[in-house]
């Protein structure tokens, strides 16, 4: 690393370290109202991130009006806003503490049990909603550890400082570019792994599945590790309640494995079937999706680029809001 790249990663992590530091300070409602506003400000100034959101709320819900759509991504800004704060907090949180912020959804958590009883690996599928880090954090604190995958941070210092945090309460975080084999023994040994697989993947880690109406590349990985080990895939997010001034943790009936003997086609079945399952949970909580990521930037030959220059001015509607080809995915 040069003179300028150490640089670089000593002011970008003493500027995180500053931040989370100085909202770590405050109160939890002061570091949480902090936060907000800072998301406000990104909403109304990061103008890049805001039109990929336009462009993604389009294709999600083409039904709905101008002004709605704008209303729900300014609340998704809001919510990345919240995050920030609640993260800032838990270097000192306890666990008397989240279990003050914390409510289980019965269904979901009745599912779990059963299968921690007969000793199954269990995989929550998430996604960037709600409040994701708080998920797992606060599980690692009223519950057992559990382990993630991740993606690292490109500055060491700050993937060093921020997994410290994530796993203060016995969370392992697994590399996702090196995890197969210690996701595989983490799921046989009974064992519970957390996967964030709402976000776009290159295709050759993934595969084109159906999401809000438009075929998404999306990470094969849940699938292959599901089917190897047949752990039970519990759809899961915590998601704060206004009305309730807590998290809940939501979670959904275990997705069903689709067993055929068709490798290629199980992979390609259940993974739309994960897929689906996110997108219900989204569509039941959307002002708290990552609305700002380019979700459908990888294309199938041969279709629109939705993020595409055209697309950002004055494309026309009916571009964005087409229906997927039935004959697309098979």
């Amino acid at each position: 690393m040069g003179k300028h790249g150490k640089f670089q990663t000593t002011l970008e992590y003493a500027v995180t370290r500053a931040l989370l530091g100085g909202l770590g300070l405050l109160p939890r409602p002061a570091a949480v109202a902090t936060g907000r506003a800072a998301g406000r400000l990104a909403h109304k100034f990061a103008g890049g991130l805001r039109r990929t959101g336009t462009i993604n709320l389009k294709l999600a819900f083409p039904e709905m009006s101008e002004r709605e759509r704008a209303s729900m991504l300014r609340a998704s800004f809001d919510n990345l806003g919240r995050l920030l704060g609640e993260f800032s907090q838990f270097p000192r949180a306890t666990p008397e503490s989240l279990r003050k912020l914390v409510e289980y959804d019965q269904v979901g958590l009745k599912h779990l049990r059963e299968a921690e009883g007969q000793g199954r690996g269990v995989i929550f599928l998430t996604a960037h909603l709600g409040a994701w880090e708080f998920l797992s954090f606060a599980w690692s604190a009223l519950e057992y550890p559990i382990s993630f995958l991740v993606r690292p941070i490109d500055n060491p210092r700050v993937e060093e400082l921020i997994e410290g945090i994530r796993t203060r309460y016995g969370n392992t975080a697994i590399n996702k570019k090196m995890a197969a084999r210690q996701a595989l023994r983490v799921l046989r040994d009974g064992g519970t792994l957390g996967i964030l697989a709402d976000l776009n993947t290159h295709p050759n880690e993934g595969v084109f599945v159906p999401f809000f109406g438009h075929l998404a590349c999306t990470t094969s990985g849940v699938a292959t590790l599901a089917l190897r080990t047949d752990a039970l895939v519990i759809p899961t997010c915590a998601v704060w309640d206004d009305e309730r001034k807590r998290f809940f943790f939501h979670g959904d009936p275990p997705v069903k494995l689709v067993r055929t003997g068709d490798d290629k086609r199980d992979i390609e079945t259940n993974t739309a079937n994960f897929a689906a399952a996110i997108e219900r949970m989204i569509r039941a909580y959307p002002e708290q999706w990552l609305w700002i990521h380019k979700r459908w930037r990888t294309r199938p030959a041969g279709e629109i680029d939705f993020y595409g220059r055209e697309v950002q001015s004055d494309t026309k509607e009916s571009q964005l809001t087409a229906p997927t080809s039935p004959n697309s995915f098979s």
